[in-house]
């Protein structure tokens, strides 16, 4: 049961996030070869998924560059290199990226298996063991890293155990992670005409620490002759990357849409709902201090503004709120002390077992975990 109790505070982790665009602003795309260097990924005879991978990649980025002139495109590898998962992560968030695409290839015992899938972070109602397979696959690439163990909070590979407890690592930027995949499906199917295998949820390490919305694709199989044949060809690469790129495209007219939209509401624009005004004067009162790590419950989010006694709100009348990416976002239980935001986040999530933990210094998004370590090394003064 150890590896439970060091997985369990990453499952609740959220990364500091990057402020909403104004509609004229530059996007930010970071687009992730997986494998490369001395990690092949899946391999056919000569052929190795690294080389896929970096091929569509390549494509997807020369596409969105020459269509997209507002657009920053970010790679994590342009050559067959060696890049660690968490380096990944890490050029995406230094980057403040808007969004987070990573290309890989899959791989079945089966030689039958065939066709395109898309993910997003999370966990599915009916858990499959095929995702749990593609995810553990996807994730043995630490094995080629040094202190991997430590890196990755006890993430063991060879374990189901170990793979389920980080699927249900949260994901703040979900909902719009779960639109680009659907829209990358939508054309790795149709546009592209590969077989649909679907969008899922699933624990991958690629995507746990990336502050932005973030999907990784799976353009097929290799270890099926007929995939194969397409993936490595000039027409496949070319086909899916356009698929790919179309998606792109969509998702970002959706997103300066939107962003548009909402341009007169931004982070800080949140604003204390509910409860009588006596109520808010004794919240006030017990308001915590910025200067210190803040711990808040995220427990909802909704596109229309709810009023204290609203019956989605399941009774929690001491609440904030944040207009942000056109939904409004529902927090509870602001406080300093690390113990008590725990405390909060088991019986909110008693009634939306979807809550999670979130943390600010000085109004700012910031890690839970620094900010635990932070608020004990206060108390302990």
């Amino acid at each position: 049961m150890r590896i439970l109790s060091r997985l369990l505070l990453p499952a609740i982790i959220l990364l500091t996030a990057a402020i909403p665009l104004s509609a004229d602003d530059i996007f930010t795309v970071v687009i992730d070869a997986g494998h490369g260097g001395k990690d092949p990924g899946a391999v056919n005879g000569r052929n190795q998924e690294k080389t896929i991978n970096l091929n569509v990649a390549l494509r997807v980025g020369e596409l969105i560059s020459k269509n997209c002139k507002d657009v920053k495109v970010i790679y994590t590898r342009k050559t067959d290199v060696f890049v660690e998962l968490n380096r990944r992560a890490e050029i995406a968030n230094k980057a403040n990226a808007d969004l987070f695409i990573s290309i890989h290839t899959n791989s079945a015992k089966n030689k039958s298996a065939y066709g395109a899938e898309t993910y997003l972070l999370g966990v599915e109602e009916n858990r499959t063991s095929a995702n749990l397979s593609v995810a553990r696959q996807e994730n043995d690439v630490i094995v080629y890293e040094s202190d991997y163990q430590t890196q990755y909070a006890g993430y063991d590979p060879n374990s189901t155990e170990s793979q389920i407890i980080f699927e249900f690592m949260q994901n703040e930027h979900q909902k719009e992670s779960l639109e680009m995949a659907s829209l990358v499906q939508e054309q790795l199917t149709g546009y592209a005409g590969r077989h649909d295998r679907g969008v899922h949820q699933a624990g991958f390490l690629v995507l746990w620490k990336n502050a932005m919305p973030s999907i990784l694709i799976e353009l097929g199989y290799i270890s099926n002759q007929t995939d194969m044949n397409y993936l490595v060809g000039s027409t496949g690469v070319e086909t899916l990357s356009k698929g790919i790129y179309r998606a792109f495209d969509t998702y970002l007219k959706n997103f300066r849409s939107q962003t548009a939209a909402n341009s007169d509401n931004v982070v800080s624009s949140s604003a204390r709902t509910g409860g009588s005004e006596s109520d808010q004067a004794s919240a006030a009162e017990e308001k915590p201090s910025d200067s210190e790590p803040v711990f808040k419950i995220q427990f909802l989010t909704s596109k229309e503004k709810l009023r204290a006694g609203n019956s989605k709100l399941k009774g929690i009348r001491d609440f904030e709120t944040v207009h942000e990416g056109g939904v409004y976002k529902y927090m509870t239980g602001a406080t300093n002390d690390y113990e008590k935001a725990k405390s909060t986040l088991s019986e909110v999530k008693k009634s939306f077992k979807d809550a999670f933990m979130t943390a600010f210094v000085n109004g700012q998004k910031t890690d839970v975990r620094k900010a635990a370590e932070a608020a004990r090394k206060n108390n302990a003064k």
